[in-house]
């Protein structure tokens, strides 16, 4: 009602200037015909302006430090993440985050399906990925954030903590599938590799580095997470378990203090110096890449303007995302760290 009242005041005022006597030449139909076709003009008027507002681009609500956006994150790399995300959502107060945790190759599928701006992982894309995009006009921006490493664990009950390069690799390929077979005195039985997933970043890691194509043996197992990988191991003396080492790197972390203290973490020799020196993957080790088995990690954003995701992993590359990185127990990618070497 309120909307005809308005039309019929529209069309009073817009005939107020006319003299009487043209106003009689209008009939009612006339009017009718007249009013019938303002209804529409306004009725179209207003549709367009809901639909300006309900269909509007993100680019125009939404800042480096405001809005709401979903990024995609290798679950490896979990306690880190969620760190910097509760940091910097502390800190900018109306950005909101959500990362969904998930296996690298459901990470590169969200992202590549549009389904998420933003992803964390440890693998670049690949040429016929980026060529791909490209072709839809998007411009995929890599950033290198931290270095990671790859941690080899054992059952508590297992003696053996140190372990060279090449048995690692015969035990990949196959040649070596019995503890005895790298210790004669050992009296543990078959060993079982124990991984977080078929989809994830650190079996496709072991698999290219040592050029394995064909199926991995029987005695490879997958979980479901880096967590199960720890709580595997720890219940099973035959198991070697391979994890990212951010979740035992956080020494004021509670979950990952109570990680370690459940298990073994090997020192692997390098692998064309057999000099009998060892490296755990701390933080010095992967700096300088004396443990073998590190990575980079990745942000990579195919945002179109500066929005949310460009704001957090510009933030997380500088000083306060970059330190975060390092108290977590991983190497910053962005910023200097000076190495301090202790004499017992």
């Amino acid at each position: 009602m309120k909307m005809l009242t308005f039309i019929q005041n529209f069309i009073n005022i817009a005939f107020r200037n006319h003299n009487s006597q043209a106003l009689n030449r209008v009939n009612n139909t006339d009017r009718k015909k007249i009013k019938s076709i303002l209804s529409f003009v306004f009725l179209g008027i207003i549709f367009l302006c809901f639909s300006c507002r309900n269909g509007s681009k993100p680019e125009l609500s939404e800042t480096p430090t405001r809005g709401n956006i979903e990024i995609s994150v290798d679950e490896s790399f979990q306690p880190l993440l969620d760190t910097e995300i509760y940091t910097f959502t502390s800190l900018y107060y109306n950005a909101h985050i959500r990362a969904e945790y998930k296996p690298e190759y459901d990470v590169v599928n969200d992202f590549m399906n549009d389904s998420v701006r933003v992803m964390v992982t440890s693998r670049k894309l690949s040429e016929d990925q980026i060529r791909y995009l490209r072709d839809t006009l998007v411009i995929a921006r890599t950033t290198t954030f931290a270095y990671d490493a790859l941690a080899l664990i054992t059952n508590k009950e297992n003696p053996d903590t140190l372990i060279k390069y090449n048995t690692i690799k015969d035990i990949f390929t196959g040649k070596i599938k019995r503890w005895k077979d790298i210790n004669p005195g050992s009296k543990l039985g078959d060993i079982s590799v124990i991984f977080d997933n078929n989809k994830s970043g650190n079996i496709r890691y072991f698999r290219e580095l040592f050029e394995i194509k064909a199926d991995l043996g029987i005695n490879f197992f997958a979980v479901n997470n880096n967590a199960e990988v720890v709580d595997f191991v720890a219940r099973n003396r035959d198991a070697l378990g391979i994890i990212s080492v951010n979740w035992i790197s956080d020494k004021d972390d509670s979950l990952s203090r109570s990680f370690v203290k459940k298990i073994n973490v090997l020192a692997v020799s390098q692998e064309f110096i057999n000099d009998g020196t060892y490296y755990r993957p701390h933080q010095g080790s992967i700096y300088d890449r004396s443990y073998p088995f590190v990575r980079e990690v990745y942000f990579i954003s195919r945002e179109t303007f500066s929005g949310l995701g460009s704001g957090f992993i510009q933030w997380a590359t500088a000083s306060q995302g970059q330190r975060i990185v390092l108290k977590s127990g991983l190497v910053p990618a962005t910023m200097p760290i000076r190495l301090v070497q202790i004499k017992n």
